[in-house]
């Protein structure tokens, strides 16, 4: 199904390259509203004798995950599109499982969220490399989002982590 055309986008994109940019960006949306919700649960839910340092690391994540958030959706807006946040909206689009520890030692966590992460970043990187030759000011957010997003990656798995630097299998 080919996504709805604005009625207006941004100078220089067509309303078709502008559809095609805000529907890369929904998909980010949804994945991004997921981390945040996750994260969250995470945090209220973290055990163990890892428990305030984790806890205590995550909140910084939240916020700065809340602002992606925003800031996907705003550029959504910017191109003529129609930022979907709703929850039914996400669980029908999303293509991945949910994520499924509950009250658990941080380590277990952590090596859930490093998985997170991983996919998150994975296909942050992909729009990142749909939108290089179609929107600048598209790719240049996604790329600022891939710094936040890899260093947070870096500090879960710095926790799980050896001292040689091999991750657990």
């Amino acid at each position: 199904m080919s996504p709805k055309l604005p009625r207006y986008t941004v100078p220089s994109l067509t309303p078709q390259e502008g559809a095609k940019v805000a529907e890369i960006l929904q998909q980010r949306l949804h994945a991004l509203n997921d981390l945040h919700l996750t994260l969250k649960h995470v945090h209220w839910n973290v055990v163990g004798p890892h428990f305030i340092g984790v806890h205590q690391m995550l909140d910084p994540q939240v916020d700065s995950v809340r602002v992606m958030v925003d800031q996907i959706a705003e550029r959504i807006a910017t191109l003529g599109g129609v930022p979907v946040g709703t929850p039914g909206a996400l669980v029908t689009a999303r293509n991945w499982d949910d994520y499924k520890l509950g009250r658990a030692p941080a380590i277990e966590h952590l090596a859930a969220l490093d998985d997170v992460y991983d996919s998150v970043i994975t296909f942050h990187r992909k729009a990142a490399d749909e939108t290089a030759d179609l929107d600048t000011v598209t790719n240049d957010l996604l790329i600022e989002h891939l710094h936040d997003l890899e260093q947070f990656h870096w500090f879960v798995r710095a926790h799980l982590e050896s001292s040689s630097g091999a991750l657990p299998d």
